[in-house]
């Protein structure tokens, strides 16, 4: 139910800007706008397509891929075995994941014969959730250590958690915990430290412990075939500008459960259902 307050004039400039500037001139294939405020939805706009190719609009139950907003889903429910004192933020990882306990940090070299030294201190829980844990990402692109992420697939949704936490943990890290900043895998190994505390895979805590407890219905790491039709096709902006599909609902992996539950990118969601998430 929208909020009968909302400036609906002013909030109506959001959905004409989306058309004109971002529609009418194909940078995208479609959109959806939530306004909340207050705990009263002030705007609700589907524009655009869902699914271009088959004429599908824009629907407000969409579910989407929501790729790194899944982090803050996946840091809350380690924060709520934080609250039952199940760990403190700075217990060393390999308190909880024992092949964390020799990490070493980049020198020089490529995979497998990396140079390498030792960390100067522990990696720690509070490292993951801030992104200071001397991880990276093999989509940067931009050092020998991403390189062998790429060549070792981490993050592949063919390859169970443990197992790519445990390739993780045989490479160098980017710098010693604590010591820089950088965008990274931290939060699929908080994923992995779920499991391991509360003894639960990450997709059965995350169902229980947040998504049934908000009535988040259409959340989870893969798309029932019941509710397949909703999922929208995944556009990429190309340098010559024109779009092409990334992933087609109709050949998604997505309709699949996945061996590797990410807690760094792999759900799929609604806007409602974020919403519950935002306002909880």
């Amino acid at each position: 139910r929208l909020d009968p307050d909302a400036d609906t004039q002013q909030l109506a400039r959001i959905e004409r800007h989306l058309e004109r500037r971002y529609l009418d001139q194909k940078k995208i294939a479609g959109a959806l706008t939530l306004v909340a405020r207050r705990g009263k939805v002030a705007l609700l706009s589907p524009v655009g397509m869902m699914d271009r190719e088959r004429g599908k609009p824009m629907r407000e139950d969409t579910i989407f891929r929501i790729y790194s907003m899944t982090k803050p889903i996946t840091s809350v429910a380690l924060m709520t075995l934080y609250e039952h004192g199940h760990f403190q933020l700075d217990d060393a990882v390999h308190k909880y994941i024992p092949s964390f306990g020799d990490l070493r940090v980049y020198e020089g070299g490529n995979h497998p014969l990396f140079a390498t030294r030792p960390a100067e201190r522990p990696m720690t829980i509070r490292d993951l959730l801030t992104h200071t844990s001397g991880l990276t990402y093999g989509f940067m692109e931009r050092t020998n250590v991403d390189r062998a992420y790429r060549k070792l697939g981490i993050g592949d949704r063919g390859v169970t958690l443990a197992e790519t936490i445990e390739k993780l943990a045989r490479l160098p890290l980017e710098f010693s915990p604590g010591t820089r900043w950088n965008y990274s895998v931290s939060t699929d190994v908080i994923g992995h430290l779920i499991e391991r505390i509360s003894g639960k895979p990450l997709d059965a805590f995350l169902r229980d412990e947040i998504f049934a407890r908000l009535g988040m219905r259409d959340t989870g790491f893969h798309v029932p075939a019941d509710r397949l039709a909703r999922l929208a096709t995944n556009y990429t902006r190309m340098p010559d500008k024109s779009v092409r599909i990334e992933d087609d609902p109709a050949a998604s992996a997505y309709a699949a459960e996945p061996a590797y539950l990410s807690g760094g990118g792999g759900l799929v969601s609604t806007a409602s259902d974020y919403l519950r998430f935002c306002q909880m």
